[in-house]
């Protein structure tokens, strides 16, 4: 597995990298983009990154992809950002893969997309461990299994997910009993299991590793006002507490409940806006059209049902709301939703 040198985290909370051993002439041009977007000069990073990228280095790739998705120092451009990602990705790049992983699946290709979901789930993500409980629930290109599925989706919960709680109301009356106790050791289990791994790859990549600069916690933060909330995000990363095992519930059962013939996945529902006072802020952008390509990509998203687009000049940046959510309930049952699928969002009224 290859050791992450200072790969950028995009967002409010402080930015995150591991740093291994390399050539010192590209260590120190990525860590010079890394200090160059640190200070707000992001052509000046970018630069850096780009003939590095060209070059096939992974971690330069995933920080000119994250300049793309957010339009820093270049226009934004989903596709060039796929791209990186894909290429970070294949080398092994952990947060490209997250990332790709997503992408893909968001767009339809879940072949493609599982490979790097059960990857990133294996590591502890609450957004993958929620699709791939799903996909095991549904036999969705995956085995069918109640009990990973029951268990998986209950680590997203416990991880803080809002989906997730939703989904396993539905499960409940699909899975029986008895498939859920056996859920509780397995979960267990899993966790374990990711705590791990995750303790495994930071130690791999301190082996031989030059310590520059002390690693960040990866850990979700949310902004402290909708003034500074914006494209300024990245895919958020869900920390759960230390892994408690305990044994499944004891139920006295004479005859175990039999299992129901394969019903309908359980989906959320769309989240139909209706002229309330309640929005979503999808992102703060120096260049309005930017706003108005991320609106077209997303309004025809059934959580977006019924939501209006406002572009609301915020100084030199032009903020992008989805507005008219009758309650702050609808509104993060829909910003929930699209975090799912790797759409960041702030609900405000």
């Amino acid at each position: 597995m290859r050791k992450n040198r200072r790969s950028l985290s995009l967002g409010l909370a402080p930015l995150a990298f591991a740093v291994s051993l390399a050539a010192a002439p590209a260590f120190a041009d990525v860590k010079a983009g890394v200090d160059a977007w640190t200070a707000g000069n992001y052509a000046a990073a970018v630069q850096q990154w780009r003939p590095l990228a060209d070059k096939g280095d992974a971690d330069a790739q995933f920080n000119l992809a994250q300049a793309y998705k957010l339009g820093r120092g270049v226009p934004v451009d989903l596709g060039k950002a796929e791209a990186l990602y894909g290429k970070a990705a294949a080398q092994g790049h952990v947060q490209a893969s997250d990332t790709y992983g997503l992408i893909l699946f968001q767009r339809g290709e879940r072949a493609q997309a599982m490979p790097y979901i059960r990857s990133s789930a294996a590591r502890g993500d609450a957004r993958a461990e929620y699709i791939l409980g799903l996909a095991h629930f549904n036999g969705d290109v995956v085995e069918k299994d109640w009990v990973r599925a029951y268990a998986l989706v209950s680590m997203a919960q416990r991880a803080g997910l809002l989906q997730a709680t939703g989904a396993l109301a539905q499960m409940d009356e699909h899975i029986p009993l008895t498939d859920r106790q056996k859920s509780v050791a397995l979960a267990a289990q899993l966790t374990a299991q990711a705590d791990a791994t995750r303790v495994s790859e930071a130690t791999e990549a301190e082996l031989g590793s030059v310590p520059r600069a002390v690693a960040a916690p990866r850990v979700a933060a949310a902004p402290e006002s909708p003034a500074r909330a914006g494209a300024d995000y990245t895919l958020p990363v869900m920390s759960r507490p230390a892994p408690r095992a305990k044994a499944p519930p004891k139920v006295a059962v004479t005859q175990p409940a039999p299992k129901p013939a394969p019903k309908a996945p359980p989906r959320l529902a769309p989240i139909a806006a209706s002229g309330g006072a309640w929005r979503l802020q999808l992102g703060a952008f120096g260049v309005p059209g930017n706003a108005e390509r991320l609106w077209t990509s997303l309004a025809k998203r059934p959580e977006m049902t019924g939501a209006k687009r406002q572009l609301v000049p915020a100084g030199k940046l032009t903020k992008l709301y989805a507005a008219g959510f009758a309650s702050k309930a609808q509104a993060d049952k829909a910003c929930g939703a699209l975090k799912a699928l790797g759409h960041e969002c702030i609900v405000t009224s």
